[in-house]
């Protein structure tokens, strides 16, 4: 049995297009380890230390070999995560061009507490690529990747990506948009996060709400152990409690319980929700903060940022979801219907989008 072959005549200005996509997509693919490499040794913030520079002047400002450097400059230059200032003709060009850092530059690059860093993407998408040998295999077989099994990286550059955000946005708009919450932070109460791995976001609460405690479980044991020294170093350690735990194994009663980007990467969603429910004090509320994504094929691949989410889910999210029983593998693109049919699902009256952002959906879910 012979394969049919396609003989539709190809659109020249179609295949141009195409390629053109996939060229600047294979400029990102070697632009963003390359500039982790620049983030691990510290160029980023060597060059926004002021002035422009040779690649030599780099070297001696780092100790670091020239050669490489003038590579690096001249493709992050090239990939505009660097501006390059002026250089001579001929063969020493290249030699003798200077680099600085952009206002604009330094802001995305080296200010962990911007909303527009993104030093921490560099550092989980290239670790998301590292398992692209298991990938192939359970496309096979169907199982999952645990986020355990996961490289040191994804850990770290989750949490360094996740954190400017919530810096920015989650107690100046996210928590003031659910009903009557704030305020009892603000008075002293109970709250939970689920899912919480290195206690960026239940750090950010504690120190927002002194007159409230906190409670975060996390199934990865070397994350509650940052957790918990991180809590130590920001002073708010009397105030949190740390458990390595699954999320349906929250115990006690809460005032406020929290997902932050969690459930979506849960075998189990639903019995996550069920132990969210049964711990929710009367008239609590639980917030979902999810991924932006949308219900339907032509919203998500119509949306940049649909784009980068589809492919983080697959490298990332999927794989976890898959990776135990019941394995709902939900993925981050699972949309809003289906997140307010499992919060119902899990006995919640009614679940609604309190707000959103070009990058989340903040969901309330009622008793």
């Amino acid at each position: 049995m012979t394969e049919a072959i396609n003989t539709t005549a190809v659109d020249q200005p179609r295949l141009e297009k195409l390629l053109g996509e996939v060229g600047r997509d294979a400029a990102g693919a070697v632009a963003l380890p390359l500039a982790l490499v620049g983030d691990r040794l510290g160029l980023f913030s060597a060059l926004a230390a002021g002035g422009s520079v040779t690649s030599a002047e780099l070297a001696e400002r780092t100790g670091l070999a020239e050669r490489y450097l003038r590579e690096w400059l001249l493709a992050m230059a090239a990939a505009g995560y660097v501006t390059y200032t002026e250089g001579g003709s001929g063969p020493e060009a290249k030699r003798t061009a200077r680099y600085r850092l952009s206002p604009e530059q330094a802001e995305v690059f080296t200010n962990a507490d911007s909303p527009a860093y993104v030093a921490g993407l560099f550092q989980a998408f290239t670790a998301g690529a590292r398992v692209v040998d298991r990938l192939t295999e359970v496309f096979r077989t169907g199982e999952g990747i645990g986020w355990h099994e996961h490289h040191q990286d994804q850990f770290e550059g989750t949490e360094r990506a996740f954190r400017p955000v919530y810096v920015a946005n989650l107690t100046s708009s996210w928590i003031p948009s659910l009903t009557g919450v704030e305020e009892r932070l603000q008075r002293g109460t109970r709250v939970a996060d689920v899912g919480c791995g290195f206690g960026a976001s239940t750090i950010i609460m504690a120190e927002a709400y002194p007159n409230s405690t906190f409670v975060g479980i996390d199934s990865h044991a070397p994350s509650i152990a940052q957790a918990r020294e991180r809590a130590a170093a920001a002073g708010v350690a009397d105030r949190i409690t740390f458990r390595n735990a699954g999320a349906a194994d929250l115990e006690g009663s809460y005032d406020f319980i929290a997902f932050f980007d969690s459930l979506h990467d849960m075998p189990d969603p639903v019995s996550a929700l069920r132990a969210a429910r049964a711990a929710l004090a009367p008239e609590g509320r639980v917030m979902l903060v999810e991924p932006m994504s949308w219900d339907t094929v032509e919203e998500t691949i119509s949306s940049p940022m649909g784009r980068v989410m589809a492919g983080a889910s697959l490298f990332v999210c999927l794989p976890s979801g898959l990776a135990g029983s019941p394995a709902y593998g939900l993925g981050n693109q699972a949309g809003p219907a289906r997140i307010v049919s499992l919060a119902k699902e899990a006995g919640f009256n009614d679940a609604r989008i309190a707000t959103s952002n070009e990058q989340n959906a903040v969901y309330e879910l009622l008793p």
